[in-house]
């Protein structure tokens, strides 16, 4: 026992550290499908105002990129084998390959590029207050690109079209989100690097 404890390396540490990553990534998986049951719908545009990217947002910024973006991808197996976690409680492989599928698939990479501006959480590395802003605007920006994308070529909108039913209406929201993350992300990162790292 003495030894386990003093030995970062041992395989019960090990061991207890890939149960803790696990339990994290399927714990963000669960709460992004979770953001799901609360979707507005928007008059003119068919993409619903939803807490998904959100909450996948915070799993980049709590988590750090790769486990983040792990969180995300578990979210969308999840969705494309069946599981109601997309918006209207959904499921099923067609509504990623629908109109709003490119900002589903652009999970992965907010929670990816969120996490790797902020940096992996880490006990002994304060995160800068600058870091996380643009950890948080990038993410959110960068869900749009694949977004809007699929929206245009699935929709056959012009550009102005798509970004006027894709984009524009959901800047004031994605602000509000980004508010509470960054409200929310600090606190949570310090918790979960005493645990991914302690």
């Amino acid at each position: 026992m003495t030894m386990e404890k003093n030995n970062p390396a041992s395989p019960g540490r090990s061991q207890r550290q890939s149960l803790i990553y696990v339990t994290l990534t399927a714990l963000f998986a669960g709460l992004i499908g979770a953001g799901t049951f609360i979707a507005l719908p928007l008059p003119g545009s068919p993409v619903p105002i939803v807490l998904q990217n959100m909450f996948a947002l915070l799993a980049g910024l709590i988590l750090g990129p790769a486990l983040g973006a792990a969180s995300a991808g578990l979210f969308l197996l999840a969705g494309i084998l069946g599981a109601p976690v997309f918006a209207g409680a959904s499921g099923g492989i067609a509504r990623l390959l629908g109109p709003t599928g490119g900002f589903l698939a652009g999970y992965p990479l907010m929670a990816a590029t969120a996490g790797l501006i902020a940096g992996t959480p880490r006990p002994d590395r304060p995160t800068s207050a600058g870091r996380l802003i643009l950890g948080i605007a990038a993410g959110l920006a960068s869900v749009y690109v694949p977004g809007l994308i699929r929206l245009k070529f699935a929709l056959d909108y012009s550009w102005p079209e798509t970004v006027l039913a894709g984009c524009l209406p959901f800047l004031p929201g994605d602000a509000i989100k980004g508010l509470a993350a960054g409200c929310i992300a600090p606190r949570l990162r310090r918790a979960a690097a005493e645990h991914l790292h302690g």
